[in-house]
């Protein structure tokens, strides 16, 4: 049941839906007719974007695209660095910092030292200079740029939450659509992440019948999968720890997240202990030494006994630069990375649309010229 509260907001805020649509509207209206310039380039690139306003898992599907290609191809990956304090064009090192760069463009260079990754708030300027500067460079890996149409890209990949439907949603700020659901005609491909690992036939033939689909569009289904705990402060910590172990220490849990959707978090560790307390703070929350303070606190309230420090690897990336916790705490501080996993055996045809794809338009082809 809908609370009364919850319905009475969206009436509210209904109003301001309808003009932030209209406003959305009117500018997917100028690109269509070719007002607004999109610019091509004679590289692969490869955007990975949503519709709905919040997680839907766009980071551990690029590090899956990151993963695969990288292994034939040299690759970049160029994000905006959301809530990063620095400005224009920044090249992501192993020595940055979230603050600096953002924290998800931190966690994909740590977690592929070979790939190029990089920040601009205009993609076209940064795929410009990554261009220029690399001319080794085979495909460009967009993040979160469904709605950034001043490029074109060759390939676009939207991902559309299982749990929620964008049929079943509306625009900001009365729901979490960035524009009108039929706007997934711009997707090549789209991927429904989030399902449950054993997605059933019936409920996914009602997905396909929700999304009424365009013939030339690819659609798969991924679920998240939880790999082994791995320390925020590795120096701090002397033992690996796996996940039977946890279990097998009956431990009390204290779960920190600063990201827009912590119930999978939640969920897989109840799997791993029953006594779970939680601090929750909103999306790409800033932590500062005050929320230290405090949740140094709260993991001295837990009860006696075995306890650990849980967080997500994007607020990892941003706990990092606290190298003067509790060391107690630091010993105790784990992260948990995602991973994705195709359902219905789709890996291999995912795959290989992709590897398709930039072996067909890499760079410097006779069969692809360049549109700008």
């Amino acid at each position: 049941m809908v609370r009364r509260d919850n319905i009475l907001l969206v009436a509210l805020l209904y109003p301001f839906s309808l003009i932030y649509g209209f406003v959305v509207s009117i500018r997917n209206i100028l690109f269509d007719y070719h007002i607004l310039v999109s610019h091509e380039f004679d590289i692969p690139v490869i955007s990975v974007g949503n519709i709905t306003a919040g997680g839907t898992g766009k980071t551990p599907h690029i590090e899956h695209l990151a993963r695969l290609l990288r292994t034939e191809f040299r690759v970049a990956i160029l994000s905006r660095g959301y809530r990063r304090k620095s400005g224009g064009y920044q090249l992501v090192t192993g020595t940055s910092t979230a603050g600096q760069v953002g924290d998800e463009p931190l966690q994909l260079k740590k977690k592929f030292p070979d790939v190029i990754v990089a920040v601009e708030n205009s993609r076209v300027k940064g795929i410009k200079r990554l261009m220029a500067e690399y001319q080794d460079l085979s495909v460009i890996l967009l993040d979160d740029a469904f709605q950034h149409r001043y490029v074109r890209p060759g390939l676009s990949i939207l991902l559309v939450d299982y749990n929620q439907p964008l049929s079943a949603d509306r625009l900001l700020p009365a729901g979490r659509l960035r524009e009108q659901p039929f706007e997934k005609r711009r997707a090549h491909l789209i991927l429904v992440t989030r399902c449950p690992e054993h997605l059933k036939p019936i409920e996914r033939r009602l997905v396909v019948k929700d999304l009424q689909l365009f013939p030339f569009q690819h659609l798969f289904f991924t679920t998240i999968k939880y790999e082994e705990p791995r320390p925020v402060f590795p120096d701090a910590v002397p033992d690996p720890l796996t996940h039977d172990l946890i279990r097998s220490l009956k431990p009390n849990l204290l779960m920190v997240a600063g990201i827009a959707y912590p119930r999978p978090l939640k969920k897989y560790l109840r799997s791993i202990s029953t006594r779970i307390d939680e601090i929750i703070y909103p999306d790409h929350h800033p932590y500062r030494q005050k929320d230290i303070e405090f949740i140094s606190r709260k993991f001295y309230s837990l009860n006696t006994g075995e306890k650990f420090l849980f967080t997500t690897e994007k607020d990892a990336m941003r706990l990092q630069k606290y190298a003067h916790m509790d060391p107690a705490i630091k010993a105790r501080a784990y992260y948990v990375p995602l991973v994705i996993d195709f359902l219905n055996e789709d890996t291999r045809n995912f795959n290989q649309l992709i590897l398709n794809y930039v072996r067909n338009n890499r760079r410097n082809s006779i069969l692809h010229k360049k549109q700008d």
